[in-house]
């Protein structure tokens, strides 16, 4: 199972949440805080292994959650929920340590997708949010343009998809799309994932 916990001050909200993790059979809520003190205090208690989290919280920000946990070396992922594709907040929790960024308008099937994805150590990028991204990117390198199977891998890469789920989805073996990704990387001059999708929508790739 996976252990999740949900942050967010608004009751309703964060029982929707809540419910749509709940229905899905390999998620877990373990708990539950609704400011960003109290989130570094459960997380830390619980040990999860995703923490869902809104951003703007009057006890309390995401944020500086985020700063927290990690400056005391908790485990968990964090998995941005917010309103806002403009939202300023948004690059200082990816600049804090946050690995997944979604809007609150996504679909039910979209929310535990991110949260299975960013469990396994993958980043997931709402593609509104990969664009507020690509201007803090350092900028590309131009000099090589992704081949079409290249632009598949990155594709599903910016869907949330595992490199596992990738893998069987294009016939090719986890190794394969690896040596993709190092190709990619190289290709537009960044170092992740998230750098990655986000430049491609930059450039125009993605779209």
């Amino acid at each position: 199972m996976i252990q999740v916990v949900v942050v967010d001050d608004h009751p309703v909200v964060r029982d929707g949440v809540v419910a749509t993790i709940s229905a899905a059979p390999d998620l877990e809520v373990i708990g539950q805080a609704a400011s960003g003190p109290d989130a570094v205090r459960v997380v830390a208690s619980s040990d999860p292994d995703v923490v869902v989290m809104d951003l703007r919280m009057p006890a309390g920000g995401g944020v500086e959650a985020v700063r927290e946990m990690k400056s005391r070396g908790l485990r968990a992922s964090v998995l941005v929920l917010t309103t806002y594709d403009t939202d300023s907040e948004t690059v200082a929790a990816i600049e804090a340590g946050a690995t997944g960024y979604l809007l609150k308008d996504s679909s039910a099937s979209t929310l535990i997708e991110a949260i299975r994805s960013t469990a396994a150590g993958e980043t997931v990028l709402s593609p509104a949010i990969a664009t507020r991204l690509a201007s803090h990117v350092h900028s590309p390198s131009r000099r090589a343009t992704l081949s079409a199977r290249e632009r598949e891998v990155l594709l599903l890469v910016a869907r949330g998809t595992p490199n596992r789920l990738i893998a069987k989805e294009l016939f090719v073996s986890e190794a394969t799309v690896k040596t993709h990704l190092t190709h990619i990387f190289d290709k537009l001059g960044v170092s992740d994932r998230a750098a990655a999708v986000a430049t491609a929508y930059e450039l125009g790739i993605l779209g």
